[in-house]
């Protein structure tokens, strides 16, 4: 009986023979697709897409100004930073689904908590703290280390279909969460969110997300090959991945935190700014794929400097929109940008030091990349609430991702002794 029950778990966790990566049979496909829902319900889609849509609600409710409002994103952000590099560490060394399922429990708590919100600021802030220690243990970072040691060929297109469920989310969440508000009040937007996070990130996580070669679920992590955290850090190429990095997620996340916000201090409605942020989750999913095509055929640095560009141009155009049809073409470039870049770093961290500290130095981009997205949404709130409008700033931070995009061309071809036999 025991003997059995083994040899059923070892088939659930490594894949069938001769079935390869570019077979649909393949067992790691069945860990991207619970991924990619977990994904969907995780804080880099449901907590950061549907922001926007809160923030005149609340301010309505208990008369916050929007800088204010702002400051918890910013919260949640700086503290998924602080967070990630420890996170990525346990996952390192503990496995991914073991950090994945406690960390979705009181992520979905914590959002349906909010429903329960008071005109005291301190509760909205302490919220948004809790839903920042424990986002990054159940999003791209827990994710991506399974994934990684699923392919190689396929990699590419292996992340690019795990950060589609975040394009999901971008794209159906904001629609959901606005009709809920619409039609019945914030709270119960805020509930019914939890509760949909919950139910689509853990039982698929509990299910099958393992890593490749495990005997069982409850298995120790499998050793890799690559450098340690430590190596990394001493690298330039990490910090040119992490400069970038840092640029782009103040432009995006300034700009997708107040979407909404921007859309209808121009005249147009609140259903059709929800619109323009549903176009922006749509297009980051055909960005993922089409990047995640490149990244399996062209150099990863090469691709990455067209992404930066598209989303610059993004930005810049968004500065300028007055009419939805402008808004809704500004948020398709800016939804490419912010769906390609989601597959870009995890990717060239593969290439570059390769999974033996994986999650660790994924965990360190983060820590930039969420403080870097707390300044984004504050500064920009501090700009409408200084000079009663987004442009200026806006038009600054296209050109300033323009400028750290050229940095991609200081990363050199992938050399490292643990890349050479990956294609």
């Amino acid at each position: 009986m025991a003997r059995s029950l083994n040899t059923t778990l070892e088939s659930q966790s490594t894949e069938p023979p001769g079935l390869t990566e570019s077979n649909l049979g393949y067992y790691g496909w069945r860990v991207v697709l619970a991924a990619c829902f977990g994904v969907m319900a995780s804080f880099g889609s449901l907590f950061v897409y549907t922001f926007a849509v809160f923030v005149k609600p609340l301010s309505a409710a208990f008369a916050w100004n929007r800088e204010s409002i702002s400051l918890g994103f910013g919260l949640a952000a700086i503290t998924v930073g602080i967070c990630s590099p420890l996170l990525g560490r346990w996952i390192d060394r503990f496995g991914p689904r073991r950090i994945i399922l406690p960390c979705m429990t009181v992520f979905g708590c914590g959002i349906a908590s909010l429903a329960l919100l008071h005109s005291a600021l301190w509760q909205f802030y302490v919220t948004c703290i809790v839903i920042g220690l424990v986002g990054n243990g159940a999003g791209h970072l827990a994710y991506s280390r399974s994934i990684s040691t699923w392919f190689r060929r396929r990699l590419g297109m292996a992340l690019a279909f795990v950060m589609v469920g975040a394009g999901l989310g971008a794209m159906i969440l904001p629609i959901v969460a606005q009709t809920i508000v619409t039609r019945y009040g914030w709270r119960s937007a805020y509930a019914s969110l939890g509760c949909l996070s919950l139910l689509l990130g853990l039982p698929l996580s509990w299910r099958y997300i393992v890593e490749r070669g495990q005997v069982r679920q409850e298995s120790a992590p499998i050793e890799h090959p690559g450098l340690t955290w430590q190596q990394g850090l001493r690298s330039y190429v990490f910090w040119v991945i992490v400069a970038v990095l840092f640029v782009s997620s103040i432009s995006m996340n300034g700009a997708i935190t107040q979407l909404s916000a921007l859309l209808t201090d121009r005249g147009i409605t609140p259903g059709d700014a929800a619109l323009c942020a549903s176009i922006l989750g749509g297009s980051s999913v055909l960005g993922r794929i089409g990047v995640g095509w490149l990244l399996d055929r062209f150099f990863g640095a090469r691709v990455a400097l067209v992404v930066s560009l598209v989303t610059a141009a993004g930005i810049f155009l968004l500065a300028r929109a007055n009419t939805l049809h402008a808004g809704c073409f500004a948020a398709a470039l800016i939804g490419v940008g912010a769906g390609g870049e989601a597959a870009i770093t995890p990717y060239l961290l593969t290439r570059y030091f390769g999974l033996r500290a994986f999650s660790t130095l994924y965990g360190f981009t983060w820590t930039f990349y969420a403080a870097a997205g707390a300044i984004g949404p504050v500064i920009l709130g501090r700009a409408f609430d200084s000079t009663g409008s987004y442009a200026s700033l806006l038009a600054i931070l296209a050109a300033a991702l323009s400028l750290a995009a050229a940095m991609n061309l200081l990363l050199p071809n992938y050399s490292s002794s643990f890349a050479k036999d990956l294609p």
